[in-house]
């Protein structure tokens, strides 16, 4: 039965307009790409063969590391997936946990990173009889910064990384307050100062490479080929991005969101920027799309049930997503409409697409994960229609879920030519630790973030609100677990990219760079309310300053 429209006082969600305007609405097709793409293939060439020359010459394979390296942190490591898995699974196999050609912390970092499991006791031996590390390490300032990103990549229990950390963290950023007394460059120190405030294990690799080409191309010792791949290859990239996102921002705006969508957040751009850091490799495009518009439904749900919809309105929505049927439109209310038929429509077209591949199960399996997403957007509404206060176990179950990773996750396998069987959907299914770990971040950085601004309203208490009740503690005291529950997560996500072996590295990159994600959007404030000078500055950057060849 369709819910009578009336005189309903709906709460103000006060979101800020869109900042970007039309400016990304229109694409203009790159010239020469031709070109360009022939100079790009032939620079490629000559990278390979110097990976490979560096492989088969034991003397040049700590070289061979740097390499990988400066390639990983240029952004084009998509390029040369094959040859970089070839180079370090041999130097897994030959040298296992015996590494001898220095460069020790490089090499742990590297190897842990592509999934090899190597023993962190070879810090040990950089500690003194007292058990603390040697002071003999802080003079070399770069093998610190190397230590320093090597401890990111810890597990639970391994307590030599924790004081690693601790030790490295302390010495750099006495480098950064007097770098001339550590005989340390102004480009060095910076670059330090961005180590600190985010490592390479939680930066999304694309915001890493705008940081890491003008610092590589400062070093007297840089590659002058890989350099100009690097740069080329970023504007390229950049080209197909502006590309999408003006496909994104033409769909976004035929629903004419200011009219008919008004108490939603006008954040298509942002959210194009979210995706982007889950994958921005050339050959993603069709999934990124589609996840984009995955997120957008997604932010719709959350801010129709935050912010704009009454309980029986949510209830009637909640019913028609569970159905899945066109027919259930005539039944909502008529801002619900335009809702649904967005929903069916995007799922419809990409299914139409992966069919023609044999392949609908894929948007199968995303369907269950928003349907499920869904539910428990319910359960919460539910809980503050009537009054309700969950235990913090009882929120944990359902906001872990409405933390909307699970649901991204599952939906970002969808036409990557990694997903070949139905396993990693029923896998990211299962909430399984990876990506629950994520969710963890998710869910704890976003509420120690909006929770006294969510106070001014009738709302979900967070779980920050929730610990403080049960335990009749500060706030500050629970910032300071929780922050400490979001490290334990991050040994998680290691643990499980370690060990987690049934599903391609690919796939399981995806919940790494979701949670990535939110260290950039929520580490400060919450970003996509409030859009501030570092997300603009990084939007800016992508999609907007080609780099200078």
């Amino acid at each position: 039965m369709e819910v009578k429209q009336k005189e309903i006082i709906r709460p103000s969600s006060n979101f800020h307009p869109n900042v970007w305007g039309d400016q990304f609405l229109n694409y203009d097709e790159q010239e020469d790409q031709a070109t360009v793409e022939k100079i790009i293939e032939s620079l490629k060439e000559g990278i390979r063969k110097e990976i490979m020359a560096a492989l088969d010459d034991e003397s040049k394979h700590a070289h061979l590391l740097k390499l990988v390296n400066d390639i990983q942190r240029l952004g084009i490591a998509y390029s040369f997936e094959q040859e970089i898995d070839q180079a370090l699974h041999h130097i897994y196999t030959v040298y296992g946990n015996n590494w001898d050609h220095g460069c020790e912390f490089l090499w742990f970092r590297l190897l842990r990173q592509h999934g090899f499991y190597v023993s962190c006791d070879i810090f040990n031996k950089y500690k003194d009889n007292e058990g603390s590390f040697k002071e003999s390490l802080t003079s070399n300032v770069e093998g610190m910064l190397e230590l320093y990103e090597a401890t990111y990549m810890r597990v639970r229990g391994e307590v030599v990384l924790d004081d690693a950390l601790v030790f490295t963290k302390n010495q750099l950023q006495k480098v950064t307050r007097d770098p001339f007394l550590w005989n340390c460059t102004l480009s060095l120190s910076k670059h330090i100062e961005k180590a600190l405030e985010r490592p390479i294990r939680k930066r999304l690799p694309r915001l890493d490479s705008l940081q890491y080409i003008p610092f590589y191309e400062q070093q007297d010792s840089h590659n002058v080929s890989l350099l100009r791949l690097a740069k080329l290859d970023f504007n390229r990239l950049q080209s197909l991005h502006k590309k999408e996102l003006s496909q994104l921002s033409k769909w976004w705006k035929s629903f004419d969101p200011p009219k008919n969508l008004h108490y939603v957040r006008d954040r298509v751009v942002e959210l194009y920027f979210w995706v982007l850091g889950v994958y921005f490799e050339p050959q993603y495009s069709r999934s990124r799309i589609f996840l984009t518009k995955m997120i957008k439904m997604a932010t719709i749900f959350d801010d129709t049930y935050d912010n704009y919809g009454t309980y029986d309105e949510l209830k009637i929505f909640t019913e028609a997503v569970q159905r899945w049927s066109i027919t259930c439109i005539d039944e909502l209310p008529d801002y619900m409409k335009l809702i649904y038929k967005m929903l069916m429509d995007c799922y419809g077209e990409m299914e139409e697409i992966m069919a023609s591949e044999g392949k609908a199960y894929q948007v199968g399996y995303a369907k269950e994960a928003i349907k499920e997403l869904n539910r428990y957007y319910m359960i919460e509404a539910k809980w503050i229609h009537e009054g309700y206060v969950p235990t913090l176990e009882e929120h944990e179950l359902v906001s872990f879920i409405t933390a909307g990773y699970k649901m991204l996750t599952t939906s970002s396998f969808v036409g990557m030519s990694e997903t070949t069987t139905e396993e990693p959907f029923k896998w990211a299914l299962t909430f399984p630790p990876l990506v629950k770990a994520a969710s963890i971040i998710s869910r704890i950085m976003d509420d120690i973030i909006g929770h006294k601004e969510e106070g001014q309203r009738k709302h979900l208490m967070s779980t920050v609100e929730c610990y403080m009740k049960e335990h009749g503690v500060e706030e500050e005291f629970v910032y300071d677990l929780f922050r400490q529950r979001v490290e334990d997560a991050w040994k998680d996500i290691n643990h499980e990219l370690l060990t987690c072996k049934d599903v391609p590295m690919a796939l399981k990159t995806r919940a790494l760079n979701l949670a990535r994600v939110i260290e950039i959007l929520y580490k400060y404030d919450d970003t996509l309310k409030n859009v501030g000078k570092e997300l603009k500055d990084n939007i800016t950057s992508c999609f907007i300053n080609p780099m200078s060849v």
